[in-house]
């Protein structure tokens, strides 16, 4: 396990459709459509049944045709944002296309492991501290591994080489780095953590371009920096 330094700069309707996938607009349009037939199939049963001398009051229907077409409108807007996020989501993913290959650092704290490889994360000490822990823990949160980490602010590179402590070897799989730090005054340190890994592919998920590292697929949004060189310190 190697801990190294790098540089710093390194209505209900409408409600449902907006807050619902596309399949929740296709669903309140058909809600809608019926509800407004049957709204129409009473108003002309009312209006050929009521009495010349009472006649009903216009204004409230007219106030229904209203609200139904404001209703209407909204689910129609709602629709064509699901399209516009779906092609965004795809463009996106077409420009990350170049990731492919590039070994990049990402805001996660989870790692995948090879079979035979090592995990690499990269973590932040915002202030001097007066001891620093790192612990490894696998997917069920048991530490796998531990042992000390720097104590100076800055930034460093640890790359951990898949065995615990007695040097037994673990399985491929997901792994998190997790740090305790405390400060000369006693006081917690929060450090921040990120990831290293090959990027194998990027696509769109839930709208969102996204990228594959081992079996774990990461948001875009969680890109840091792509750099050949990280987590390759020995």
């Amino acid at each position: 396990m190697t801990t190294s330094p790098i540089g710093s700069g390194a209505t209900t309707a409408a409600v449902a459709a907006s807050t619902n996938p596309s399949g929740s607009v296709t669903n309140a349009a058909t809600t809608l459509t019926g509800n407004f037939n049957t709204f129409l199939t009473l108003l002309t049963t009312q209006l050929q049944n009521q009495d010349p001398l009472s006649p009903m009051d216009t204004d409230q229907f007219t106030n229904q045709l209203v609200e139904f077409s404001q209703v209407e409108q909204q689910i129609d807007t709602n629709s064509n944002l699901q399209q516009l996020i779906a092609l965004q989501g795809a463009g996106e993913s077409i420009s990350a296309l170049p990731l492919v290959g590039q070994n990049i650092e990402y805001s996660s704290a989870t790692a995948p492991l090879a079979s035979g490889g090592q995990a690499n994360f990269v973590y932040t000490l915002p202030s001097t501290t007066t001891q620093t822990n790192l612990a490894v823990t696998d997917s069920s949160g048991n530490v796998v591994f531990s042992e000390p980490g720097q104590t100076t602010a800055g930034t460093y590179v640890f790359n951990w080489n898949g065995q615990t402590n007695t040097g037994v070897p673990l399985p491929a799989g997901d792994y998190t780095l997790k740090i305790q730090a405390t400060g000369p005054n006693g006081t917690a340190i929060t450090p921040t953590i990120a990831s290293v890994g090959d990027v194998s592919a990027v696509g769109v998920q839930n709208g969102t371009a996204s990228f594959t590292i081992g079996d774990m697929t990461i948001p875009l949004s969680e890109l840091i920096t792509v750099n050949p060189n990280l987590g390759q310190t020995n």
